[in-house]
């Protein structure tokens, strides 16, 4: 039961609990294409508030990909050598009812102060062997074009530094946001990444398209994201939908997460194996543009690896039986 549904009050008891412990909100792009009369809508599942939030499964955590350990000063989260976090707001636009952050954004979570950026960002500075500086939150794309400029400015003035990331939904879920001074201010004298997060077709609007188009058409390479989510995109056709959607609107798919176990999103986790056999359906029937890699980020902070299908077997001859993209086998020898 979500918000979308006829409620008594003791079910709207139960959905102000969740709205009391997760935060809330749906802009009107996405409001728009919720329908109403579908009890199973996508849209309306990834962004309405469901009492099955309140069912905690003993796995699950309230930092799923272990931030907190990985943060020696507040806003940077630097778990590989050559990368950081850098997390300068703890707002979106909407709030993903599976998101592995729940927990640390939304109301009441400030995001970094004038003090706390500088301390961040001089942490970057003075540590050469950091080539990538990943800009997440919250969305930074919540910002104001001038802030964000203004930070992005402080970064490419890092020479160490060798490109940026930008993490974002706002293209899709608001995508008036991305004007001309905000595709702008992307640009500088390093390479700006902009990796955006999409679960299902129909997110891709006239107006997200118009949008991404405006940050492509500025010269910032495109990337896409997406989350593996039980009544989203868990088929065949759901995904590839998703992919040729974000392919003919200028974004490469990247990365298809295996969703982080965070405190009461157990009703959308589809199992590992499940997600390898959906995977595996994929190739050969869309082109390998549409093939992200299927990442498991480890919980505890312990990194993200692909998880996705394997279709090459060593033999006890020394030789390979391999896969081909219709489950068929094949044997194959090297030299």
């Amino acid at each position: 039961m979500s918000a979308l549904d006829p409620i008594d009050e003791t079910e709207a008891a139960a959905l102000l609990r969740v709205a009391e412990r997760f935060a809330v909100a749906v802009t009107p792009a996405m409001r728009a294409l919720i329908d109403p009369t579908d009890p199973a809508d996508p849209i309306a599942r990834q962004f309405a508030p469901d009492v099955a939030e309140l069912i905690e499964d003993p796995e699950e955590l309230s930092d799923p990909i272990g931030d907190a350990s990985h943060s020696p000063l507040p806003g940077i989260v630097h778990r590989y050598p050559d990368r950081v976090l850098l997390k300068p707001i703890k707002a979106c636009p909407v709030y993903c009812r599976f998101c592995f952050r729940r927990e640390t954004v939304g109301p009441g979570n400030k995001g970094l102060s004038a003090e706390q950026l500088e301390a961040a960002i001089a942490y970057i500075a003075t540590r050469p062997e950091i080539f990538e500086v990943i800009l997440t939150g919250g969305d930074p794309l919540a910002l104001s074009a001038r802030r964000l400029g203004d930070i992005l400015a402080r970064l490419f003035a890092i020479p160490h530094l060798g490109i940026i990331r930008i993490h974002t939904r706002v293209p899709v879920v608001q995508p008036e946001r991305i004007t001309a001074a905000m595709a702008k201010a992307l640009r500088g004298d390093k390479p700006v990444y902009v990796v955006l997060h999409a679960n299902h077709a129909r997110e891709f609007t006239p107006q997200a398209r118009a949008a991404l188009a405006r940050l492509a058409d500025a010269g910032l390479p495109l990337l896409g994201q997406s989350v593996l989510l039980r009544g989203v995109n868990d088929s065949e056709t759901a995904l590839a939908d998703l992919f040729r959607a974000m392919l003919t609107a200028r974004v490469k798919p990247y990365h298809l997460n295996h969703l982080d176990k965070a405190r009461g999103t157990g009703h959308f986790r589809v199992p590992l194996q499940e997600g390898q056999a959906l995977v595996a359906k994929l190739r050969g029937r869309v082109s390998g543009l549409a093939q992200p890699t299927y990442i498991l980020d480890i919980p505890g902070g312990h990194g993200k690896v692909p998880v996705g299908p394997v279709y090459a077997q060593p033999t006890e001859d020394g030789g390979w039986q391999v896969t081909d993209p219709w489950n068929c086998r094949h044997d194959y020898r090297e030299g």
